[in-house]
């Protein structure tokens, strides 16, 4: 069940771009699409936050699942199927659940608007807008723009699915970078951003969102925690760059299997409460690991290595940051 609105020429632009940019165009259209999806993502968010600047790492992760938990919000308002159940002409060369029947709509999801486009405009935007380097606001915009386009070639979104991703997205990364600025307080910034995601228990019916609910909470404890009891350096060490983000994208994903272990995986996809219960708390539980307890193996592992004493690096300005601001700072 669901509702079919759209403007004609988006039905007759994806039919079209599907009769020309054939195989190898779907097929580059697929690829482009990974960029605004769960592994790429958690990449970047990784390297960032445990390699190069967590602090940065934090901002652009709260920009990202701020716009998660938003985006099932809105879908499940406007309850838009996606174009290729409305139209019979529109393939659906990408489903979002390989494992089931693509005109599943608990499983595919609603179309409006597009979750791709609304990670990579929340994720790439508080990056570049963050690090402030030419060549990461241009890769930012380039990546934005052909992630949202590729959901369209693929049939899996409408085009003004696309745009209200883009503008989502770019909304989640205003207001966390203006409220991190004016909430001084860490618990209060992650407070409030938390109580907006609180109106979607009411009525979300999705796994997307309770996902994201998830992980939202688990990136503020584990934020939260590490500040307080862990403080970990930032490295340049090229080798422990590599290990930790492998590390770390192994452990999120090893988490979530494990954790899955106890549950059926029809209970799992029941679509009951106690299932969207268990799934909020195994994704809480594992970011609250990778981004919490995970850092505590940096300390006691690179020491270890070959030239472990003199590669864990503070990112540019953090210890200072760190003396100006004072061990309470942030409670």
């Amino acid at each position: 069940m669901g509702n079919v609105f759209y403007f004609d020429w988006e039905p007759a632009l994806i039919e079209w771009l599907q009769a020309h940019v054939g195989t190898f165009g779907a097929a580059i259209a697929s690829f482009l699409s990974n960029f605004g999806e769960e592994l790429f993502l958690v990449a970047i968010l990784g390297f960032l936050y445990w390699c190069w600047d967590k602090k940065v790492g934090a901002t652009v992760g709260m920009s990202l699942l701020t716009v998660s938990v938003w985006n099932p919000m809105a879908k499940n308002l406007a309850l838009r199927l996606r174009p290729y159940m409305a139209h019979p002409s529109v393939q659906c060369l990408k489903p979002v659940d390989a494992g089931a029947d693509i005109m599943d709509v608990a499983a595919q999801g609603y179309s409006f608007p597009s979750g791709h486009s609304s990670s990579a405009a929340a994720t790439y935007g508080t990056a570049a807008l963050t690090l402030k380097k030419r060549w990461v606001t241009v890769t930012a915009a380039v990546l934005t723009l052909l992630v949202g386009i590729s959901r369209f070639v693929l049939g899996v979104h409408y085009p003004t699915d696309v745009l209200a991703g883009w503008a989502l997205g770019l909304f989640a990364m205003v207001i966390v970078t203006v409220l991190e600025k004016m909430i001084k307080a860490r618990w209060a910034l992650y407070a409030l951003l938390l109580a907006t995601a609180v109106p979607g228990l009411f009525y979300c019916t999705t796994n997307d969102y309770f996902t994201a609910f998830g992980m939202m909470a688990g990136m503020a404890c584990g934020d939260l925690f590490e500040r307080r009891f862990v403080k970990f350096e930032n490295t340049r060490n090229p080798l422990f760059m590599v290990l930790r983000l492998a590390g770390g994208v192994g452990a999120f994903f090893a988490l979530n299997t494990v954790l899955k272990l106890p549950f059926s995986s029809e209970f799992l996809e029941s679509g009951t409460a106690a299932a969207f219960a268990v799934r909020s708390i195994r994704y809480a539980v594992v970011i609250f690991s990778v981004i919490g307890l995970y850092p505590m193996l940096f300390r006691v592992v690179e020491p270890l290595l070959p030239g472990g004493k003199k590669a864990v690096q503070p990112a540019a300005g953090e210890a200072q940051e760190t003396i100006a601001e004072g061990p309470q700072a942030d409670e």
